[in-house]
């Protein structure tokens, strides 16, 4: 894994408030985004970390266990 100090904030943005809703259609409408930007915000997150931070499925997202490590650091 490389270690990129520079993330992005909006990125990070995405992400806690996805992991706090649980949704990214709630997400999305808390950011004032479209759901699909919100999506490839985390994607685009996941991909510098190279890590999977948030699970996707129809009754929501969750954290994986590395989401929820970021998410308390």
């Amino acid at each position: 894994m490389v270690y990129n100090p520079d993330l992005d904030i909006n990125l990070l943005r995405a992400f806690v408030t996805v992991a706090e809703l649980k949704s990214f259609t709630r997400a999305a409408a808390r950011l004032n985004r479209t759901q699909s930007a919100v999506s490839m915000q985390l994607r685009r997150l996941e991909q510098n970390l190279g890590r999977t931070l948030i699970t996707r499925n129809r009754a929501g997202a969750g954290l994986t266990d590395t989401g929820r490590v970021r998410a308390a650091s």
